[in-house]
């Protein structure tokens, strides 16, 4: 057995001749694909082809992920086409030469695997994939503005078929390893206790792979293509006009133009994303990108939640309830009336069949939610959100008869939108410890989350709802306990506007 370390990868070979390469970028909590890596990776590349291993495995060293995409960062360094062209080539290249090995390659993925990430091991002979609930994948370029350029493109929708291949770098969605495994993305979802073993065995015995079925093969055809590429345009537009989001049009056109010839695809998505990154849509979506990068890092606060009691059981109070049990967490929800509660558990079941399809991890989901009417999870909870009407007197009412019951140190947090902090802590016995954490409706689709402090509010109290915030992954976004916060203060111009608009009959 040898190894070698490098920067950002470590290769070793074992006694059966099969080397394994293990990426690692150095000084990242996640890989991504920049320059540096990609050049190494080549010289890699290099050795491999003089030492002929009986197989390549490639495989992350990150306990979290395989490849989370490229290096954002590297696009804001490209002002002119022509070094995007540059850069996209340099990815393409080691690509094809991965997919050129005169042996056996085989990509080991855990946890996400986006992006360049899923460009790369569609390069590989085989994929395995772990069949876990991290595990990830996707082409998810459009929400930056481009689309797939590292061949994803050109690759997809010749292993799988042009419908599912669109539908995936259209809508830039991840989908789990089985979702992967029925598309034939992979073509092996197993625990990972096995994916080292099953990597071994698809070396030494490399399974027959079979073709791809003639209807889906067909649509890529030249005479098929333009009917379909009608209907995805249709599709698209309805979501999104070609003026502001060319991307997916972009995408649409190539395929069209050069889907039954990888080496034009190529080609074709080296120009069409070059021109694409230095537009203004992805431009403003980079930076976008960025913004949420930096309400990411605002968290270090060790604070974890296991139990969270939520009162109010309305269409906010209850769909927080459920996402925060979506999230891993023992919810209990408490209001009045039971059948109120019992909508609850309806909205979250719904929900949870969308997110999780499977009838036993629904299951599991829902005995995390519990219905509550009289507030038994209070002295239990981590987290209290009330989530009832806006009504200063009602409110106080409610906090005067929950701060005695709650645990030391557990959060005390209102969903109010309108109400001044400092108003409604004035009935507590220590006001420090209220916290605004206003959600957005529909809770399972707004990312955005304020964190709303008055001039009393404790530091740490502040922390720990930011904790808590990207706990259940979501944007945390402080303000302070001014009129309107952040969103709705924004939002009022356009209101009144709206009102204008109306009272002058335009």
């Amino acid at each position: 057995m040898t190894q070698k370390n490098y920067k950002h990868f470590q290769l070793e070979t074992d006694a059966d001749n099969i080397a394994w390469l293990s990426i690692d970028k150095a000084n990242a909590n996640a890989n991504t694909l920049n320059r540096e890596l990609v050049d190494e990776l080549d010289s890699i590349l290099d050795e491999l082809e003089t030492e002929r291993p009986k197989g390549l495995v490639i495989l992350s060293a990150k306990t979290g992920s395989f490849i989370v995409g490229a290096d954002i960062n590297e696009f804001t360094t490209i002002k002119s086409t022509e070094q995007a062209r540059e850069l996209i080539r340099r990815g393409q290249s080691v690509i094809n030469r991965i997919e050129g090995l005169r042996f056996t390659t085989v990509a080991l993925i855990h946890g996400h695997c986006l992006g360049g990430g899923l460009e790369l091991v569609l390069g590989c002979d085989y994929r395995i994939a772990e069949d876990g609930v991290k595990t990830r994948l996707g082409l998810p370029e459009v929400r930056l503005g481009i689309h797939p350029g590292f061949g994803g493109a050109a690759r997809l929708p010749q292993l799988i078929g042009a419908p599912a291949a669109m539908d995936l770098m259209l809508s830039g969605r991840a989908i789990s390893a089985r979702a992967a495994k029925r598309l034939g993305i992979v073509d092996f979802a197993v625990p990972d206790r096995q994916l080292k073993d099953a990597a071994r065995s698809v070396v030494q015995k490399p399974p027959h792979k079979k073709p791809l079925p003639f209807w889906k093969s067909a649509t890529n055809h030249g005479l098929v293509r333009p009917l379909l590429a009608k209907i995805l345009r249709k599709k698209v537009a309805a979501k999104a006009p070609k003026n502001h989001y060319p991307a997916p049009y972009a995408l649409i056109d190539l395929w069209a133009r050069h889907g039954g010839n990888k080496q034009a695809m190529l080609q074709g998505e080296e120009l069409s994303v070059a021109k694409l990154v230095l537009g203004d849509t992805a431009q403003n979506l980079i930076r976008v990108f960025f913004l949420q990068e930096k309400l990411k890092s605002l968290t270090k606060n060790p604070f974890r939640a296991k139990r969270v009691h939520i009162i109010g059981g309305g269409v906010m109070g209850g769909d927080i309830a459920a996402w925060c049990a979506l999230r891993g967490m023992q919810v209990t929800v408490q209001d009045r009336q039971e059948t109120t509660l019992a909508k609850v558990i309806q909205r979250a079941a719904k929900l949870y069949k969308k997110k999780l399809k499977k009838p036993r991890l629904v299951e599991e989901v829902l005995d995390r939610l519990t219905p509550d009417k009289d507030g038994l999870g209070i002295p239990q909870a981590d987290v209290v959100i009330e989530a009832i009407f806006e009504n200063v007197e009602a409110k106080q009412s409610l906090y005067r008869e929950v701060e005695p019951q709650m645990k030391p140190g557990a959060l005390l947090a209102t969903n109010t939108s309108s109400i001044p902090l400092d108003v409604l802590s004035d009935c507590l016995s220590d006001p420090a410890r209220l916290v605004g954490i206003h959600f957005f409706n529909p809770v399972a689709m707004m990312q955005l989350v304020e964190i709303v402090s008055a001039k009393n509010t404790d530091p740490e109290v502040i922390a720990k709802a930011t904790a808590f915030t990207r706990q259940i992954d979501r944007l945390p976004l402080p303000v302070t306990s001014t009129p309107g916060f952040l969103v709705n203060r924004v939002l009022m111009p356009y209101l009144l506007e709206a009102v204008v608009l109306e009272s002058e009959g335009v």
